[in-house]
């Protein structure tokens, strides 16, 4: 009977995140260009991205923004004259299952130019689902070598909307914790960060 019961709450957990995220979600590919808009609580920027820049790089930030899943996610590291990154979900399963699905690393053809918008990673074929926007020009990140691998690719760059990144809260000198995001979710950040910006929501422009 046990070991019925166990099986019952097996299957409820694999059934709610089956509801929660989609395996072929991530097989789907972006068309050539595409613009987006991300709604932010300091105001909205639009985006616009080109498959040619990043094909995989592309295809899976068209994945994230038409699954949703950049909903209610918090702008954790803001610095000043550097960058703006965020990716991290409020819900964990969600975070767990795009980890699964990492896309391998792609030659820098756009420069990390102010206002492109970059994959972050820290290894070799790591990039998933956070990403940063840059704030100056910050073309060392063409070249750079980290972790063995070779520059940040550019997925996007912003269109309209610039004077709303700049407004961003800085966290410049006290980053959250990534670890404790995961783990937490946003009760962690607005316990201990109640200051921080948070994208809305995100959506792609027809």
């Amino acid at each position: 009977m046990k070991k019925l019961f166990f099986l019952f709450l097996v299957l409820i957990a694999i059934s709610c995140n089956s509801s929660k995220f989609n395996q072929k979600w991530t097989k789907k590919q972006s068309p050539p260009q595409f613009t987006a808009r991300f709604e932010t609580t300091q105001g909205d920027f639009d985006i616009i991205a080109k498959r040619e820049w990043s094909p995989q790089g592309v295809d899976r930030l068209y994945q994230l923004i038409k699954s949703d899943f950049y909903t209610d996610i918090a702008l954790f590291r803001v610095i000043p004259k550097f960058v703006v990154q965020f990716g991290i979900q409020n819900d964990s399963v969600l975070n767990n299952s795009w980890k699964k699905y990492k896309i391998k690393d792609e030659p820098v053809l756009q420069k990390n130019d102010s206002m492109a918008i970059s994959f972050a990673r820290d290894g070799v074929d790591s990039r998933t689902t956070q990403i940063f926007i840059n704030l100056k020009n910050n073309h060392r990140l063409d070249t750079v070598n980290y972790n063995e691998v070779r520059g940040f690719p550019v997925i996007a760059k912003i269109t309209k909307g610039m004077e709303n990144v700049h407004q961003f809260y800085s966290t410049e000198d006290n980053v959250p914790d990534q670890d404790s995001i995961q783990k937490y979710g946003n009760d962690y950040l607005k316990r201990k960060y109640p200051k921080l910006d948070y994208i809305k929501r995100a959506y792609i422009l027809k």
